[in-house]
Parts: C-alpha cells; structure tokens; sequence
C-alpha cells in the first residue's frame, strides 16, 4: 500500500485534533469517559488534544499526507520520573473539571504501564472513519515499527477493544496478561512489542 507519510507539526494541530475527535467518537473508553453523546461531542477533541499536545511537545506525531490517519508516539525513560505525573489530572482540568472519570482512566493506564526499559508508547493511532479498515493504520505504523527493529526499541500501547488487539497481535505486540478493567466499563489491553531484528511488518489484512 503506497502511503506517504509525514511528520506533523504544531501546525497541523487543528486538523489533527478533528481527525482524534471523529475517530474516536464512537471508541468504547471515550464512550466510557463521556457517557453523555451530546456533552462528548461538546468537549471529546479537547479531551484528545491534550494528549496530542503532549505528542507534539515531547514526541513525535506521523500523519499521512492527505491526513485521513495520524499516529501519536511518546519515548518513555527506562524509570519514571520523580516528578509526580499531573497529566491525568490536567485531562480532566482542561477538557471536563467535573467528570472524574477524564482522569481515573489516566490513572488506571498508568498503574500498568511498565517499567525497566526505554521504549516507545504509542498514545493514539487515528484513522478518519470512511477510511478504516483498509490497511491504512498498518501502513502508518511499519516506519516507525521498523525504526524501533532497527534501533533495538521495544514498543508499548494499550488496545481499546479486543478486536483492535488482535490487529496489533499481527504487528507483533503480545498481551501483557493484564487488562485495565474501567470500572463499569470497557477492557483496555496492555501490549508490549519486542524489537524484531530481520523482520519486516506483517502485510494489512484485507
């Protein structure tokens, strides 16, 4: 699949928060975190653009030139910092200071997330609606899962659904035996992607 991609700048930020925004309207967390339809639509890419600015100012963020999928990556130290984490709670402050829940799923990702290597996180993957399903969030992800062969990195995320993991299983990430239970609410699965020396990713499927 012929797909060109490139890195997104603070410039592309509005058109890359639409794309997190559709993509995930109808996802099982962002239903979980904002039950109310019409108050998720009011305040979802708000919530979504929080972690893209953590991406563009401390990551990195691939797009695909006509920006129908977009890609947000964080490299993550081998130890965290001492430094508490406020990102949960800055979610919840900036997107929707009422709702408990813009920052328990934060925290409840967090508790899981590993630690003892530098590896890179993959945040968010987004594929604009009338285009999923069609090998375009694989072909996104094969440079940046080759960088990570080439240069010994692990790669880490957590699956939203049990049908997205068994995508990311043929991406060579493996469940993490542990799932993140929200309460009341949907599963969310850890995987961790050992680099691949030699290997190639796995063709989209059709």
């Amino acid at each position: 699949m012929d797909v060109r991609i490139r890195q997104a700048g603070k410039r592309d930020r509005a058109a890359v928060v639409q794309l997190l925004d559709e993509a995930f309207m109808d996802d099982p967390v962002s239903g979980w975190v904002f039950p109310d339809e019409t108050h998720r639509r009011a305040v979802h890419g708000t919530f979504l653009g929080v972690f893209l600015d953590i991406a563009l100012e401390g990551g990195r963020v691939d797009m695909t030139e006509d920006g129908a999928a977009a890609a947000l990556w964080l490299r993550m130290p081998a130890e965290p910092s001492e430094e508490k984490d406020d990102t949960p709670a800055r979610m919840r402050e900036i997107a929707d200071p009422d709702n408990e829940r813009a920052e328990l799923v934060g925290r409840l990702t967090g508790e899981v997330h590993p630690h003892g290597r530098v590896h890179e996180y993959l945040m968010l993957i987004a594929v604009a609606p009338h285009r999923q399903r069609q090998g375009l969030g694989t072909a996104l992800l094969a440079p940046a899962l080759e960088r990570c062969d080439r240069h010994g990195v692990p790669a880490y995320l957590e699956a939203s659904s049990a049908r997205s993991s068994m995508l990311y299983e043929r991406l060579g990430f493996a469940f993490m035996d542990r799932t993140v239970d929200l309460p009341d609410g949907p599963r969310m699965w850890p995987m961790w992607r050992e680099p691949m020396a030699g290997r190639g990713v796995a063709p989209a499927a059709r």
